[in-house]
């Protein structure tokens, strides 16, 4: 699965893998003719094929679709809960190696024959091989990415109440994913055959391949990796009995709310989930990975920039804007991302609907209130804005002239019948794929996704031309994206820049805004990261066409997993994503998808001419655009002044920036679990105890990440769904029993539950 550091509004996901590298670009010339130029990539990427080895074989087909079912079911299934966990395809990785292998010593070798058919083959062809192994996490890694228009399914039935055709639905879920196919195989050519698109974030999974197919002898006093990831995926399954189901509370202990019971202020700031989160831990390895993803898995520098950032924002600038009341902050909750009215009461937004049609009722809204979010919220926007023009002007500073340098040579390469000594292998030994494949998927995703949008009474309210936009917008960007992001490993998504676009374009639209930024955002995404995984093939001399195919039946069945999941989940569960309703102990308080209902009323219902202009409170929140503009320009100047001062560039301004994007679903104990573990093991450890790290680090996290998630899944299916609840006591609450921080600190506003100033 590719890795980026990706520029979103508050509803991106966790925090994922992010690289730094010195790149040594080698001559064509001479000995490095037959290497890749890129150094990384010759140290990392073995130059031989074995082309007989079987690949698309029943293990492939057995153990990648179940993987692809699980993880997507499971990272479904846990995105509606308080704490969520994302479980990578690095679980998968190292399960289905066992099983693969389980397979190969039992499974018969005999040859069968279809009737019927000229097909024949083994369900046992030989050993379980590496290319099998590759495609499988594949597979996996599909099903973990999920569906982002499940976020639109969500807040249509869960918030605002209203029906919504299955059928559509499914429409939606299924093109959002496929269309990203179109772009991917227009500039392939670019982006995969060229050595000089070098994705390096590949070169971690093929370097963990690698690991798992070599040859491991038994040493006397060391574990094999394999008996090392079950004794921890043990310990982990046995343990998430406790913060899953007998103490909850555990997940997030704030002290200081437990000694000023009655402070609302102090209350603010020991709160874990709804203050500043001064003393607050967990001891629950979905608090420290649930929302910014592993920590074991992050090098430390952006680490280190990721949560100096949130230091920064959370500890400095935020508590100036709130206490100082900029924005009337003191009239709402310190830590929400619910939207008010000018009274300090929720937004009432059936107010301002007109039921029928499903937009903005003008008149009612300007004798209603302007929108109002927490300080916190806004602020969050406005870093947003700040970290879109951050990174363009961080990769034109750093990265420009690198950039244009690879793309010179990646145009002239393309022209090459030969390129790198990978390229020349994959030429000679497989059939690529044809154009038309991804031609033709295009063309049917698109005239499904038309049906979608203007079939079904236009439930979706996205018109043609929207349509025509997004796709649009997202092939203009993918391939300077994907240029940058297979150089550099940084991508900008585009969900900000859609909401912006569709939200002036079209106001009051509230599913229009959501199925263009979906559609513009995720196509994109889609495609690089298709073309990130062809990349990943290719490496690992994965015949093309087998990729195509595995890559295409996974994200169908991905999508019709997340479609399932996410239909049940909100037809079984009463009151599901209602926290006004839900038991206080209810782990099903959906917070991703309230992020995503809240950007649905400020982009869609409202619209950013009536949010961040003159009309509207937060025009302030523009200038970001040029703050971010700005701010890496001191860090290029000074890296340039002391290029002896190595640590100068290490200063990465976009990731600074983006260290919010997580919020308001992280809250400061994830932010604070995340930042200490991965300082012990990716700082610490790293330096004092570089072998065993080297050795069980990722087997380590991937062991928490399946222990965890698996006993989430048993739980609910074996207890919770049975209704056999732990008896209620102080800790089953799923909560940090820090109910102040929740209440607004201004004069005269009257909250239930609250004190009034």
């Amino acid at each position: 699965m590719v890795s980026s550091l990706e520029v979103a509004g508050p509803e991106t996901k966790p925090l994922e893998q992010k690289f730094h590298s010195n790149i040594v670009i080698a001559d064509e010339e001479g000995e490095e003719e037959n290497d890749s130029p890129i150094e990384e990539v010759r140290l990392t990427v073995p130059i031989t094929d074995d082309p007989s080895q079987p690949v698309l074989t029943f293990r492939t087909w057995f153990l990648g679709i179940i993987s692809c079912m699980v993880l997507a079911f499971v990272n479904q299934f846990f995105g509606y809960r308080s704490n969520q966990l994302m479980v990578s395809s690095v679980v998968a990785q190292i399960v289905t190696l066992p099983l693969g292998k389980l397979m190969a010593t039992t499974l018969p070798t005999s040859k069968f024959r279809l009737p019927g058919t000229n097909w024949s083959g083994s369900l046992n062809p030989g050993p379980f091989n590496m290319k099998e192994h590759v495609l499988i996490t594949i597979f996996a890694s599909t099903g973990a990415g999920g569906a982002y228009a499940t976020s639109i399914i969500t807040i249509v039935k869960a918030f605002y109440h209203r029906n919504l055709n299955p059928t559509a639905a499914m429409l939606l879920l299924q093109t959002t994913q496929l269309l990203g196919y179109g772009w991917a195989g227009m500039f392939r050519k670019f982006l995969v055959d060229s050595p000089y698109m070098w994705w390096p974030s590949n070169l971690v999974q093929v370097s963990l391949f690698r690991a798992l197919h070599e040859k491991e002898e038994k040493c006397e006093g060391k574990q094999t990796r394999l008996r090392f990831f079950l004794i921890v995926f043990f310990v982990s399954f046995a343990y998430y009995i406790v913060p899953g189901y007998i103490f909850p509370s555990i997940s997030s202990l704030s002290f200081v709310c437990w000694i000023w019971t009655r402070s609302v202020t102090a209350q603010q700031i020991g709160s874990g989930l709804h203050g500043l989160g001064i003393g607050s831990f967990g001891l629950d390895w979905s608090t420290v990975a649930g929302f910014l993803g592993s920590p074991l898995a992050v090098p430390f520098f952006a680490i280190a920039n990721f949560f100096g950032g949130f230091v920064v924002y959370f500890y400095i600038i935020l508590p100036i804007f709130y206490w100082s009341n900029a924005y009337e902050a003191k009239k709402f909750p310190f830590y929400t991302s619910q939207t008010f009215d000018h009274t300090g009461q929720h937004f009432n937004t059936t107010r301002i609907l007109n039921q029928k049609t499903f937009d903005i009722n003008l008149p009612a809204y300007e004798s209603y209130s302007k929108l109002y979010l927490s300080v916190m919220f806004a602020l969050i926007y406005g870093l947003s804005f700040g970290t879109l023009t951050a990174t363009i002007s961080h990769v034109a500073l750093f990265d420009g002239k690198f950039i244009w340098g690879m793309w010179k040579k990646a145009t002239l390469t393309t022209k090459d019948k030969f390129g790198d000594v990978h390229t020349r292998l994959m030429k000679k030994n497989y059939k690529e794929v044809p154009q038309w494949w991804f031609v033709s998927v295009l063309i049917v995703s698109f005239c499904l996704a038309l049906y979608a949008c203007e079939g079904f009474n236009k439930q979706l309210q996205l018109p043609w031309w929207g349509l025509l936009l997004a796709c649009a917008i997202a092939f203009t960007f993918t391939l300077p994206i994907g240029v940058i992001l297979a150089t550099t490993n940084q991508q900008m998504g585009l969900n900000v820049i859609t909401e912006l676009i569709i939200g002036y374009l079209y106001p009051g639209k509230p599913l229009a805004n959501v199925a263009f930024k979906t559609y513009g955002y995720m196509s994109m995404s889609q495609a690089l990261y298709f073309v990130g995984d062809f990349k990943l093939g290719h490496y690992m001399k994965i015949p093309p066409r087998s990729m195509f195919l595995v890559q295409l039946v996974a994200t169908m069945v991905s999508s019709t997993v997340c479609f399932g999941t996410t239909w049940w989940l909100l037809s079984s569960i009463e009151n599901i994503c209602n926290k006004d309703k839900l038991p206080v102990s209810s782990p099903w308080t959906c917070p991703g998808d309230e992020v995503f209902y809240n950007a649905s009323i400020i982009w869609g219902i409202i619209g950013p001419g009536r949010m961040f202009t003159s009309k509207g409170v937060y025009p302030g929140m523009n200038w970001f655009f040029l703050i971010g503009l700005l701010a890496p320009v001191p860090v290029w100047f000074f890296a340039r002044k002391f290029p002896e001062k190595k640590w100068i560039k290490q200063i990465h301004i976009p990731l600074i920036f983006s260290a919010t994007t997580a919020m308001p679903v992280a809250k400061a104990v994830h932010y604070w679990s995340w930042g200490f573990v991965g300082v012990v093991f990716n700082y610490y450890i790293f330096r004092r105890y570089k072998a065993w790290w080297a050795r069980h680090n990722y087997i380590l996290s991937a062991a928490l990440d399946a222990g965890t998630a698996i006993m989430g899944v048993l739980i609910y299916f074996a207890l919770q769904n049975n209704h056999i609840n732990f008896p209620d006591w102080w800790g089953s609450e799923n909560t940090d029993h820090c109910p102040l921080a929740q209440c607004p600190t201004e004069k005269g506003i009257v909250i239930k539950g609250c004190p009034v100033f």
